[in-house]
């Protein structure tokens, strides 16, 4: 089982594996060079201390591994997801888990009402992830497919985020 966790700054050369290869193919950007990665982490680590948070970005660790990332943007009380997980990874069902526990998350500690995400219409194995773990397909336009999910009934437990996020 996957564990959402904050970054620490011994993971920078974890991310930089993550946002690598076929992972950043449909992100319209490059590979994560060693100081873009440290920069990242770090950043990670300011926002953590903000209060209000309004930038939750998560390792997907699996067994001390850092296989992925999973980021909550908080604007107007709305959460925006994100996710990217290392590409030999893959199919598995860790970015399934990772979202799952980010709702959660959003949910539960965090009572937010609603959660949006988009992808690339090409990447169709991100579509699927998002409606395994709950979200409904809102639309598609300017190459993105958008994707929704609200919050039902009370806020609930933080599923698999560990202790000391907040």
């Amino acid at each position: 089982m996957i564990d959402l966790r904050e970054l620490t700054p011994d993971d920078a050369r974890a991310v930089r594996k993550i946002y690598s290869g076929r992972s950043v193919h449909f992100l319209g950007r490059g590979v994560m060079g060693e100081d873009e990665a440290t920069a990242y982490v770090g950043n990670a680590l300011i926002w953590s201390t903000h209060q209000p948070r309004l930038r939750y970005v998560l390792g997907v660790d699996m067994d001390g591994d850092l296989v992925g990332v999973v980021k909550l943007n908080v604007t107007e009380g709305v959460g925006r997801l994100s996710y990217i997980l290392r590409q030999n990874t893959w199919g598995r069902g860790y970015a399934t888990d990772a979202v799952s526990g980010l709702l959660a998350f959003a949910f539960g500690p965090l009572a937010l009402p609603a959660v949006h995400a988009k992808h690339q219409v090409q990447n169709r194995a991100s579509g699927r992830v998002l409606l395994k773990a709950g979200f409904t397909h809102t639309g598609t336009a300017h190459g993105f497919s958008s994707y929704a999910v609200k919050r039902t009934g009370e806020p609930t437990s933080a599923g698999c985020v560990r202790e000391g996020v907040r």
